[in-house]
């Protein structure tokens, strides 16, 4: 509730910051357009923070414990997709202020850029619908990247609203308009029949689009820039990369009460190894582990359940195990619990000991 408070007052100042900057710059607006205007650069905002917590390639190693997880757009080729974010809004502010008193090639201009951006807001939609991140498996959160699709959802809205707008504005400016020569009503009369079929755009679209694409390979982007900028990431719906291996999660939970605490009460016995490592190891943490590969061998699903809970809230607890007296305390306190482990091990398991015995063996 409190975030959502939070929100609401930002959107309640972009709206008077807008209203603010049309006044001094002396552009009317209608109390509608003033807050879809509004709502769009609040969705802005949203898809940047989405980003902060998607902000890896795809060949990076994150650690997703720590919340970190991969870019729905290759930094490599992003270049081309900003392009096309500039020229999308630039032509929705162009078409939006002065529709009618834009001399007719930018207003053509314009429109392309505007189907451009549509196109490709499309896209965005159907690439951040789906975040895989099953390949993380221990991935903190999986919610973030909702905050990338109101973006995208509301360029969309915008984009179709200022195309009705124009193609409604031209279609009664060329019906209301006559010619005194018969042969200029005849081109009137077919032009305003193909300005209804979209197809007569489409005629106009390729051509820009392929200039832009040389002119972005100046810049140094790819020929298919604008496809691999969502093909070279990966956990996403279009993506066809695979991510290395995740991080070690540096040692965390027991490892760290083993390592830290006072060597009388926490009682180390010898050293173990853990994903390549070197780890001072105790019986409890044996037990511990021992019990978890019981459940992981009688059940996989729910180990993933218990493991998944379990590095989400752990990790949190051992950046808080940082001094030999907290380590102690923390140790006595998962008594009962290695007490628990140990019976159910000696129940279930046909050598406990030896389960024991070969956790975080070098």
């Amino acid at each position: 509730m409190a975030a959502l408070f939070i929100l609401g007052i930002f959107l309640v100042f972009i709206v008077f910051l807008v209203w603010l900057v049309l006044k001094r710059t002396k552009i009317a607006a209608k109390p509608p357009e003033l807050i879809i205007g509004s709502v769009y650069i609040f969705t802005l905002f949203l898809f940047l923070i989405g980003l902060l917590f998607h902000s890896n390639p795809y060949y990076k190693a994150v650690d997703p414990v720590d919340g970190e997880c991969y870019n729905p757009f290759s930094e490599q080729h992003i270049l081309t997709l900003l392009f096309y974010f500039v020229a999308y809004n630039i032509s929705l502010f162009l078409v939006w202020t002065r529709s009618k008193k834009l001399p007719p090639l930018s207003l053509v201009l314009a429109m392309i850029f505007i189907l451009i951006g549509i196109v490709l807001n499309l896209v965005i939609i159907y690439q951040t619908s789906t975040h895989d991140t099953t390949s993380l498996d221990i991935y903190i959160s999986d919610t973030e990247h909702i905050l990338l699709l109101f973006a995208p959802v509301a360029a969309l809205c915008v984009g179709i609203l200022l195309i009705y707008k124009v193609l409604t504005e031209q279609l009664t400016e060329t019906a209301d308009r006559t010619y005194a020569n018969p042969y200029l009503h005849k081109i009137q009369d077919f032009l305003l029949h193909k300005s209804r079929n979209p197809l007569w755009i489409l005629v106009f679209l390729f051509p820009v689009f392929f200039i832009c694409t040389l002119i972005l390979i100046l810049f140094g982007q790819a020929p298919d820039a604008i496809i691999k900028v969502f093909t070279e990431t990966t956990t996403w719906k279009l993506s066809q990369q695979m991510h290395p291996p995740v991080l070690d999660h540096k040692g965390h939970y027991l490892c760290t009460v083993a390592a830290s605490g006072h060597p009388t009460i926490v009682k180390p016995i010898r050293l173990g190894q853990r994903n390549g490592r070197p780890i001072i190891v105790n019986r409890q943490l044996l037990i511990a582990n021992a019990f978890e590969e019981m459940i992981q061998d009688f059940s996989p699903k729910l180990h993933h359940v218990i493991r998944k809970n379990y590095d989400r809230y752990g990790y949190n607890l051992s950046t808080k195990i940082n001094t030999p007296s907290v380590s102690s305390i923390t140790y006595v306190a998962m008594k009962p619990l290695e007490w628990f482990f140990l019976i159910s091990l000696y129940l279930f398991c046909h050598k406990p000991e030896l389960k024991i015995k070969q956790q975080y063996t070098l």
